[in-house]
């Protein structure tokens, strides 16, 4: 599998010289299988860029999945270039919930007063496919959605090619078990031995006392879970909206180093724009 990252900010884009390193854009992942395949995770405002990028590659087939429906996971769908050519066959899972959730919530998405293009106009042929809660195929990658602990529920991925694994867990607070959510330990079994996982890590532990039940994770938590699944690398994800680079910099240095104060041997980063990763 062949990875990138098109947007890791949590909850609204931002913009400045701050945030040039790890950049501004909201949720959007690409997921490329040996088979040819291309898989989107959410729709965030970095799906714009990848759009464009698709476009220009003469790419027309695209699996999509969301993790949850939430604006900041959504809110760039509407700028996705293939939706408006008639080449692109764009197949969405019904995922994070079985039946027509999701397809109710794209077609409202993009109706009016939301948007001026109605979702009846779109030109690409929109497809639904049955996905979760049970493992799916596509390609030669499958998928097994893992619950996440999250305000609404949502779901996560854990990806599966060649016997190596990238799990994908945005928006999951492992201090606090919403409906439908898991314990943390729970989730270390579903990360074990995970050649890539990345996860929600917006606070710090200080901000995360006075945002509990808000659906995200403290970096602290996200690294203890990780270091009990023995992952290989670990990426923080949903990067706290003010959380400048210098910052975002200052947590991964005392991530790395309670890694080494361990003799632990996982490679930790934060995960920003444009970054891409290789599970081979």
């Amino acid at each position: 599998m062949f990875i990138r990252c098109w947007g890791s900010r949590g909850s609204i884009p931002v913009s400045g010289p701050d945030y040039i390193k790890y950049g501004g854009d909201t949720t959007c992942v690409e997921i490329r299988a040996q088979s040819g395949d291309l898989i989107i995770v959410d729709a965030g405002t970095g799906i714009r860029r990848l759009g464009n990028l698709l476009v220009e590659e003469n790419r027309n087939l695209y699996h999509f999945l969301f993790t949850h429906t939430h604006w900041d996971h959504l809110m760039g769908f509407p700028f996705f270039q293939p939706l408006y050519r008639s080449e692109s066959n764009i197949v969405i899972y019904r995922c994070p919930f079985p039946g027509k959730f999701i397809e109710v919530i794209v077609r409202t998405l993009m109706e009016p007063p939301h948007f001026p293009v109605r979702y009846s106009d779109l030109k690409a042929n929109i497809t639904f496919k049955d996905g979760c809660p049970s493992d799916f195929q596509i390609g030669s990658v499958t998928v097994i959605p893992i619950t996440l602990s999250h305000p609404n529920s949502g779901c996560g991925y854990k990806f599966i090619e060649n016997g190596k694994s990238f799990v994908f867990l945005t928006d999951n607070e492992l201090g606090f078990i919403h409906p439908g959510g898991l314990r943390p330990h729970d989730y270390s079994i579903l990360c074990a031995n995970a050649d890539l996982l990345i996860h929600d890590a917006e606070f710090t532990p200080e901000e995360y006392k006075e945002s509990i039940e808000w659906g995200h994770s403290s970096y602290v938590d996200t690294l203890e879970m990780a270091l009990k699944a023995n992952v290989r690398r670990l990426g923080l994800f949903h990067l706290y909206r003010e959380r400048t680079d210098a910052e975002m910099d200052q947590i991964v240095g005392l991530c790395r180093k309670t890694i080494a104060d361990r003799s632990g041997r996982m490679e930790c980063f934060a995960v920003g724009t444009d970054m891409t990763f290789e599970v081979r």
